[in-house]
């Protein structure tokens, strides 16, 4: 138990050196910095919604698939799985509120094309879903959920000051940040569990939470490009 307990730090503490990197590159995205300082227009943010609604779509659909891909031998894991699809399956919902309250139109929402940023990213989390007992999702998950606990309160905030918005108008963002602790202390709470003694799978949870920071910030990088 005590190796596992001393596995589980050391990861959890290089996650938090990836996770740093990532939002020292996240805050450079011209999207994120500009809104940070106030100079973001109104139709920077409904691009920006229109084209996060596309990505969350597919969210729980990844989640799903991954716990089709979670044989009995984690059951206990695909239950984690299968309740975190659960709670976000329908999370776009609230992006749609929030980008007609913005003055979008929600039928160009729903006919809406995914950016070539979010083409790959899908791609990527479909293929990793996909793959036999993709346990290393978990470094994906910590990544997107850090996104809401260290990111979405500070982001929401901001856009409501500079561009005068009702918090209806951000409620994504909002919900992202009220909720995602828990999620990332379930996290833990699962990487703590032993499953790290399953050969290999720290540094392939590490590597799959590269890529998605990646692949996440190619898509704000690529906002409009179709």
């Amino acid at each position: 138990m005590e190796v596992a307990e001393n596995e589980s730090a050391l990861i959890i503490r290089e996650l938090g050196k990836t996770w740093a990197d990532f939002e020292g590159r996240l805050v450079k995205v011209p999207i994120v910095a500009r809104a940070l300082r106030g100079a973001l227009r109104l139709e920077d943010y409904r691009l920006l919604l229109h084209d996060h609604y596309q990505q969350v779509l597919d969210g729980s659909r990844w989640i799903a698939r991954a716990v089709s891909s979670i044989t009995s031998e984690h059951l206990e894991l695909r239950s984690r799985f299968l309740e975190h699809a659960r709670t976000e399956h329908r999370d776009y919902e609230m992006l749609a509120r929030d980008y007609v309250s913005v003055g979008g139109d929600a039928a160009a929402l729903r006919a809406g094309r995914q950016n070539i940023g979010t083409r790959a990213l899908s791609a990527w989390m479909f293929q990793r879903a996909g793959a036999a007992d993709p346990l290393d999702l978990l470094g994906a998950m910590f990544i997107i959920e850090g996104l809401g606990k260290h990111f979405a309160g500070l982001f929401a905030r901001a856009l409501q000051q500079h561009l005068q918005l009702g918090p209806h108008q951000v409620s994504f963002y909002r919900y992202h940040a009220e909720h995602d602790e828990d999620h990332l202390g379930e996290l833990q709470e699962v990487l703590e569990s032993g499953v790290l003694a399953n050969d290999g799978l720290a540094e392939r949870i590490l590597e799959t939470a590269r890529v998605t920071g990646r692949l996440y910030l190619l898509q704000l990088e690529e906002l409009g490009n179709y």
